[in-house]
């Protein structure tokens, strides 16, 4: 069985064609603000839905909290 790790803490199963949303769905994050970087790039929002992660990409998916 693969997994994809998140912030080196999170673990995911993975499947083939797993996008940065089905990520977010499997953590159960809930913030209206999330960051998403793959490799060290920024994810932008609106392509969460096509971009697809592997199980050898460095994860990272931060909330943003506003004062």
């Amino acid at each position: 069985m693969t997994h994809i790790r998140v912030n080196d803490k999170f673990t995911v199963r993975w499947r083939p064609g797993m996008t940065v949303r089905d990520v977010i769905r499997a953590l159960r994050f809930s913030y209206a603000l999330l960051v998403v970087r793959i490799n060290g790039q920024v994810i932008p929002r609106e392509a969460w839905e096509h971009q697809t992660v592997h199980p050898d990409d460095d994860v990272k998916i931060w909330h943003m909290i506003a004062e």
